[in-house]
């Protein structure tokens, strides 16, 4: 009797252990989606990600990550094919990008979503072109992200291309006749488009008659560049850098009593979210973007809505971008047939192949009709908008 009762306890103890591994995260067992959307396990494709979420530039990391939460959960909620977001902190940092990579790697990450900032892209993109891992960042804008690679992908527009296109809406829409330039000269993303932007300013209506740069993004006292523009009589100033130096230059600009319009490009969406911002400095202020939170239509409303309610803030264009990534993932995916079994050589190839084809487009948040050529480049639109009113509204 003690024998059968011991032998039936077992038997009761086994059918726990194998139906409580069967909703574990840790040892890679069966797929669930919760009610939120969130997916785990082995019916899972393994997606890594790699931003700031700490530093300075934590607000890009932040932004692309949460857009890319909602969308793998909205994704998850259709059932079928579905995604397992693992997304680490690099602190903006191409050494600690690395390192991050590395830790997805081992967990098995088939896919690479990310980087956000263009140095620590271009260092992990060495890693996952040796180890065949396909790549797509959201963010990171530098030529020398997809240079020589071609499994790494750009969501976002390449520094020149941005730099290009500014000077021709600038000069088209007549927005200033004399433009001084204050850049980062030792940013890539900075000088990438600053380049770009002085060879297209040529074929323009304006002049460039002020061009001045900084060292660094710790760079505080600007009174040596805007006294340069001001004395050349510059009446717009284009600033191809991040919104930290632009918050100073801005408000250093109005205490000394010079009011030239601003125009910046995708590296200053998140100005308004900043601690302590007097929002009422970038009044007037324009950029390049392809997403504005204030747009009319049913997919931005969405967007919109889904990400206040779970972040509660407004998102911006970097969250668009994170959104769109898992998006297009999604719809090469299905269309290239990857599932959680595939090896992640076997991704990054089908990938390279979908991204390519000329009947593969997207169309999401931040463009239409979106597509790819072989060096990674994406081809859509760019959109400005204007802050008016402590908002974004498309010019």
């Amino acid at each position: 009797m003690k024998k059968k009762m011991f032998s039936l306890l077992m038997a009761v103890a086994l059918v726990v252990g194998v139906l409580a591994g069967c909703g574990s995260n840790s040892n890679g067992s069966a797929s669930t989606a919760s009610s939120d959307g969130s997916s785990t396990g082995k019916n899972a494709v393994k997606i890594g990600g790699i931003g700031p979420i700490s530093g300075s530039n934590a607000v890009y990391g932040l932004a692309t990550r949460n857009g890319a939460q909602i969308a793998v959960n909205e994704i998850n909620k259709k059932g079928g094919l579905q995604f397992q977001l693992n997304f680490q902190d690099d602190e903006g940092d191409p050494e600690k990008g690395v390192n991050a990579y590395h830790k997805l790697k081992d967990w098995g990450a088939q896919i690479l979503y990310g980087c956000t900032t263009s140095d620590s892209c271009a260092a992990v993109a060495s890693e996952t072109y040796a180890d065949r891992c396909f790549q797509l960042t959201p963010s990171a804008s530098s030529a020398t992200v997809t240079e020589g690679k071609n499994n790494v992908f750009q969501l976002c527009f390449t520094d020149p291309g941005q730099g290009a296109a500014a000077a021709r809406y600038i000069g088209k829409n007549r927005l200033g006749k004399k433009v001084a330039v204050i850049y980062n000269n030792s940013d890539p993303y900075s000088t990438g488009i600053y380049n770009a932007f002085a060879s297209e300013a040529g074929k323009q209506s304006f002049k460039i008659v002020s061009t001045t740069t900084f060292p660094g993004d710790s760079t505080t006292d600007f009174s040596v560049q805007l006294n340069d523009a001001k004395k050349a009589g510059a009446d717009l100033i284009f600033m191809p850098i991040y919104y930290t130096p632009a918050s100073l230059i801005l408000a250093q600009a109005k205490s000394m009593g010079y009011q030239p319009s601003f125009f910046g490009c995708d590296g200053m969406d998140g100005i308004l979210s900043m601690e302590g911002f007097d929002a009422s400095l970038a009044e007037g202020l324009m950029l390049m973007t392809p997403f504005s939170a204030s747009a009319s239509d049913s997919a931005t409303k969405n967007f919109v809505s889904a990400y206040r309610k779970s972040y509660k803030e407004t998102p911006n264009q970097f969250a668009a971008d994170g959104y769109d990534c898992i998006y297009a993932l999604y719809n090469a995916c299905k269309k290239a047939d990857v599932t959680a079994n595939t090896s992640t050589p076997d991704v990054c190839k089908k990938l390279i192949k979908t991204f390519t084809s000329a009947d593969f487009a997207f169309s999401g948040l931040t463009g239409s009709n979106m597509t790819w050529s072989a060096k990674g480049n994406v081809s859509k639109n760019p959109v400005a908008v204007r802050i008016e009113n402590g908002k974004y509204v498309t010019m």
